[in-house]
């Protein structure tokens, strides 16, 4: 049993006339007789009673004329939830984010709501390579990230300069000072995550060592949370975090310091695909816009 031949059938039954049917439903009248034929031998009963000159319902057909409208109203109403399931995907923005984007996304997600108020935005957590993969296979509409120049299957738009700051305990005697030189701290312990979980970031600030004339000596390892809260907790050390982060963090037990000179800085970009961008991609880069440290 097909939904055509309940339709056909719930149309001659209306009409009463097989060529007044196939008019309504556009399409020959042998057609129209074929399918309810067709359906009749399925279900193995006669639902019209034809003549040359009448076309009636029989009773079978009378029982039967409600249960084929409840069926079709049912599909109707399964392809009405389907195209809502539809727009609802369509006003939902997938976004790919990091720890680190601070006020950034803040920022980003307000002027995104009065840009597009009836968006909605989902956002995900991963790490940069996935982010990127997910993109390309279009699991994420779009995602942020930091210094990566390309990926396959992904088109990259810089958005902003992603500033860094060196992160002291705040009784150390150069976190007095507006900014710090780098060779100043080349007798403390660097602590950075290990390089594979983010490559852009620690070769910048290793490399920005060495322009200062020395190399890091590392630190012992942990999470960004243990590095800040040895620190805090006045240990011979030093890090870096995003600007951005920094500003959300309140805690008068370390000292945020922007580096004296150009700075530190990676370029963020936002990853999209490049043949299937998300619809609001113009809301989200204009939302993007004046974020981020352009004085970097």
């Amino acid at each position: 049993m097909e939904l055509r031949q309940l339709r056909y059938f719930v149309t001659v039954a209306e009409e009463l006339h097989f060529g007044r049917a196939a008019e309504r439903l556009h399409i020959v009248q042998s057609a129209v007789s074929q399918q309810v034929r067709r359906l009749e031998r399925e279900l193995g009963a006669e639902f019209l009673d034809r003549s040359p000159r009448h076309v009636r319902l029989t009773a079978a057909g009378e029982r039967f004329l409600p249960e084929a409208r409840a069926v079709l109203a049912a599909a109707d109403r399964a392809r009405a939830v389907a195209a809502g399931l539809g727009d609802a995907r369509a006003a939902t923005l997938r976004l790919g984010t990091s720890a680190g984007l601070g006020d950034h996304l803040d920022r980003v997600l307000e002027t995104l709501g009065r840009l597009a108020p009836g968006l909605a935005v989902e956002l995900v957590s991963a790490p940069a390579p996935s982010r990127l993969e997910q993109v390309a296979t279009g699991a994420l509409d779009a995602a942020f990230v930091r210094g990566t120049e390309e990926h396959p299957g992904v088109r990259l738009i810089p958005v902003w300069q992603d500033q860094l700051v060196v992160v002291l305990p705040a009784r150390h005697p150069l976190a007095a000072a507006p900014d710090v030189d780098l060779a100043d701290l080349a007798a403390l312990p660097l602590r950075l995550s290990e390089r594979r979980n983010n490559p852009p970031l620690v070769d910048l600030v290793v490399s920005a060592c060495r322009d200062a004339g020395f190399t890091p000596v590392p630190g012992p390892g942990g999470s960004l949370q243990d590095t800040l809260a040895a620190i805090g907790a006045a240990a011979p050390l030093w890090t870096v975090i995003y600007a951005s982060h920094a500003r959300q963090l309140r805690t008068g037990r370390v000292a945020f310091l922007p580096v004296r000179g150009r700075g530190l800085s990676l370029p963020a970009a936002l990853a999209v695909h490049p043949a299937a961008p998300p619809s609001c991609l113009d809301a989200l880069l204009e939302a993007c816009a004046g974020t981020g440290d352009h004085d970097s």
